[in-house]
């Protein structure tokens, strides 16, 4: 566990990192991406922030908050319905028209449904989308400015927020659940093949480091959508000792994205932690909520052995290439 006194004592020391860091935040007009997006602005020297996401109003609040927090800072809000892979290229043509590098690429879009398989116009599930798919579209496109600002010996990072450590078996004769969708399914399917993509694109991107983080119990408003809001209030006082407070949360989340402990396998520092694969420093890391190392390694050691990783990573881009065509 990193106590939370240490958290902080890291993130009061971020403006040494220098000015001008740009990170995006996909889902960050709410909940652990906007709580973390305040954490980045107030903490860091002029930076430039993106909040990716369909609520325009929101935005404009939190922009102006964020302006509040650090003068110096630059916020814009893209909007992109993140569940669909084509609104997703075109956000990251709106960030890259703009910058030739991104330093932070944080993902933490979700819905809390019942429903079934839920397909958006483009034959893709919209939970599955959300928490997969639009996630890796995001990674892939936004990795040549990545890139850029990792070999520039400058911080470079993506966090994907969702379920560290809950790795499940995988349907492989299935992993768009096609034929096979169930609520669980759906989430072993994303939680699983997060972790491993981190891993697969650590191995080629050796200037980035990839996390997979599971954020812990925080009452980010999710709930509400199944509970109702008094339903969800209730849920959370009753769980309050197991509760990660959000603006905790934003802290806990902005070390995760700037500590050396989580350092590119081309930066390794001396303090790196065990990464996903067992390696020290080795660019993909699965973290608990408290920043600790945790993954199941039965399923994912299994996977590296009979070259699903690999699979699961093929089956990702083919899924980019028959809804959006191949890049140019």
């Amino acid at each position: 566990m990193v106590a939370l006194d240490t958290v902080r004592k890291h993130n009061s020391t971020l403006k040494d990192l220098g000015p001008n860091l740009v990170a995006v935040f996909v889902g960050g007009t709410s909940g652990i991406g906007e709580t973390t997006a305040r954490a980045f602005v107030k903490h860091t020297l002029s930076p430039r922030v993106y909040l990716i996401g369909r609520n325009e109003s929101q935005a404009s609040k939190i922009i102006e908050e964020l302006r509040q927090l650090n003068n110096d800072s630059q916020a814009s809000f893209v909007k992109c319905d993140v569940s669909r892979l084509h609104d997703v290229d075109e956000a990251c043509k709106t960030i890259q028209s703009k910058e030739d590098k991104v330093n932070l690429l944080f993902m933490s879009p979700g819905i809390m449904t019942t429903k079934g398989r839920d397909e958006t116009d483009e034959g893709v599930d919209k939970k599955l989308s959300l928490h997969y798919y639009a996630r890796m579209r995001f990674l892939v496109n936004l990795l040549p400015q990545l890139t850029n600002a990792g070999t520039s010996n400058q911080l470079s990072r993506t966090i994907s927020v969702l379920s560290a450590g809950h790795e499940a078996k995988l349907l492989l004769d299935d992993l768009p659940l096609k034929n096979h969708y169930s609520l669980g399914n759906c989430a072993n399917h994303a939680i699983t093949m997060n972790s491993l993509a981190m891993e697969e694109l650590a191995a080629s991107h050796p200037a980035t480091s990839f996390i997979h983080a599971y954020p812990g119990g925080v009452n980010t408003g999710l709930m509400d959508n199944l509970l109702g809001r008094f339903g969800s209030n209730v849920l959370f006082f009753l769980a309050k000792p197991w509760v990660v407070p959000l603006d905790q949360s934003g802290e806990r989340h902005l070390y995760a994205a700037t500590s050396s402990t989580y350092s590119s396998r081309d930066r390794k520092a001396d303090g790196a932690v065990t990464g996903a694969d067992g390696t020290k420093g080795s660019g993909a890391y699965l973290l608990s909520w408290d920043g600790s190392v945790t993954g199941n390694q039965k399923i994912l050691n299994g996977y590296r052995r009979d070259g699903t990783r690999k699979t699961v990573w093929e089956h990702t881009l083919g899924v980019f290439e028959s809804v959006c065509g191949r890049k140019e």
